[in-house]
């Protein structure tokens, strides 16, 4: 698949105003990046923008701790839903995760599943900063189970984003079973390939336009 195909063009910062909404959606749809990724707020916008376009419309629950409870993440998937949201990329709960409350962590991930229907795609954000190699690879694990489409690395708000190691370790946990998403600190074409290289089937990048240009 071409690289271009596989960018979730994305504008997740805290004061993105209506135009730089506007640029990044028409951005998508000239280069032919698979998706837009925006804050909720903005995802009815995107829609209307991208309503003739090949073109996904993704946005974030949970955003970006994971922190939130269940019932809140499982309303933010509905009012994205209903705002026209493809996909849904929520956060893990990282404190019950760092807490051992793993099926805590999985029930949060199904509920959301079960909110989004079999329709949408959810991805699932691990926050590999945050984590050892172990802990990567039971996040992983939990992923699966809770029945996701993705395992995400990172929300780009932490202290480091996607590294090469870490989409290894999780491509030896979801195989073939759930596609991975490497995000965060994504600038170039290099960074990116190495990326699909180690086995990412989807790049989240703010610097999309620079990657495959």
């Amino acid at each position: 698949m071409e690289l271009r195909k596989m960018i979730d063009h994305t504008l997740l910062k805290a004061d993105a105003k209506g135009a730089e909404i506007d640029k990044l959606c028409n951005e998508a749809a000239e280069f032919g990046f698979f998706a837009v990724c925006v804050n909720p707020y903005y995802v009815a916008r995107a829609t209307s923008l991208l309503k003739d376009k090949e073109v996904k419309v993704a946005t974030v629950v949970g955003f970006p701790l994971g922190s939130t409870p269940t019932a809140v993440k499982v309303c933010e998937t509905r009012k994205a839903i209903a705002d026209g949201a493809d996909e849904i990329d929520m956060v893990m709960n990282i404190g019950a995760f760092k807490n051992g409350e793993f099926s805590y962590v999985e029930e949060d991930i199904k509920a959301v599943r079960l909110e989004t229907g079999r329709d949408r795609v959810l991805k699932v954000i691990i926050e590999t900063c945050y984590l050892d190699e172990r802990e990567i690879e039971k996040a992983a694990e939990i992923v699966l189970r809770g029945g996701a489409d993705f395992v995400k690395t990172s929300t780009g708000f932490g202290p480091k984003g996607a590294e090469v190691s870490d989409i290894l370790l999780i491509k030896q946990i979801v195989g073939d079973k759930a596609g991975i998403k490497a995000s965060g600190g994504i600038r170039d074409k290099e960074k990116a390939l190495k990326m699909v290289e180690a086995g990412a089937t989807r790049i989240g990048a703010s610097a999309s336009v620079k990657i495959v240009e």
